[in-house]
């Protein structure tokens, strides 16, 4: 089976995303280091153009896209970091971005959102498809559908943080990234295993949305019904048609943590390394910190996929 994405496609996307993402910092931690047993290299997406990963994706496919479709719309859904990505994208390009979100999403994403110029449509995530939705804003538009992540042009943008990461950091026994619908590991595992193909490369889900671990493990792609996570970002409740045999073949495990790991990862981070990270992009830090992955690995690349986090939500940790 031909896989939805190749290196080269990682590559291109690098080129094409220049003007809207940011080279993100890689970062290093003794303290960490000591607890967890490897030598850890960060990448920082927390300091991405939006606060996350997503503009990455996003601004591969939207900026790929003709004038007549960008004049027509852009539609997605999202809980926050997408939505906000190609409220980005789309007001970089002139033009008009409608986003399917959770009506209790987080408020900073919603609000950072709308402050794009997107329109915000809201639903019930227990009740409602937010997919049902999306096709008829499409259906009356006729604009452009920009998936979160089961997409070849979202896979190969999210992709570009390994490389960058790997750039950097030089060769690594490891690489983690959370995964929620497989887009960023999907595109991570890709690029990663062309450079160096003896390089380990793992998931991380939380406990309470572990649909990638089930998948894996049943190989074939698994349904959670209504993920329940403090990682809001990783609550898709089934990995993607395109992302999943990337998974696959290329990710050797999916390790699972538990919120309260989760939480200690966030402080952690927050405390030791003096960076903001969401409970999402916490999930791999959580899963290196606490050990949930095989014994023999000496230098681990760990993808910090976002830092938007609400306040509130935060002073509880």
């Amino acid at each position: 089976m031909d896989l939805a994405i190749q290196a080269d496609d990682v590559r291109a996307a690098a080129e094409r995303i220049r003007p809207l993402a940011r080279r993100t910092p890689v970062f290093t931690s003794a303290g960490f280091d000591g607890e967890a047993g490897v030598r850890a290299f960060f990448k920082c997406e927390n300091f991405q153009r939006g606060g996350a990963f997503k503009i990455r994706g996003a601004s591969n496919l939207i900026l790929s896209l003709s004038e007549d479709a960008l004049a027509r719309g852009i539609v997605t859904y999202s809980s926050g970091n997408h939505a906000q990505a190609v409220a980005i994208a789309a007001q970089h390009v002139g033009s008009r971005a409608t986003i399917v979100m959770p009506e209790d999403a987080p408020r900073s994403k919603m609000e950072a959102t709308r402050s794009r110029g997107a329109t915000i449509v809201t639903y019930n995530r227990f009740t409602d498809s937010r997919e049902e939705i999306a096709s008829r804003i499409l259906a009356e538009t006729g604009g452009t559908l920009v998936p979160p992540f089961d997409h070849p042009m979202i896979m190969a943008g999210q992709g570009t943080a390994a490389l960058e990461l790997i750039e950097e950091a030089g060769p690594l026994d490891a690489l983690i990234a959370p995964v929620g619908g497989g887009g960023l590991l999907s595109g991570c595992a890709t690029i990663a295993k062309a450079i160096d193909p003896a390089i380990r490369v793992f998931g991380a889900e939380p406990e309470g949305a572990n649909d990638t671990f089930l998948s894996m493990q049943a190989g074939e792609p698994v349904t959670v019904a209504h993920p329940e996570t403090i990682a809001d970002g990783l609550r898709a409740p089934r990995p993607g048609q395109l992302t999943f045999p990337v998974l696959h073949k290329l990710v050797e495990r999916v390790a699972l943590v538990s919120d309260g790991e989760i939480r200690s990862a966030v402080k952690f981070l927050l405390l030791r390394l003096k960076i903001l990270v969401e409970p999402s992009g916490a999930v791999p830090a959580a899963a290196v910190l606490f050990r949930k992955l095989p014994a023999g690995i000496r230098t681990i690349g760990v993808v910090l996929s976002g830092g938007n986090v609400d306040f509130e939500e935060l002073a509880k940790y």
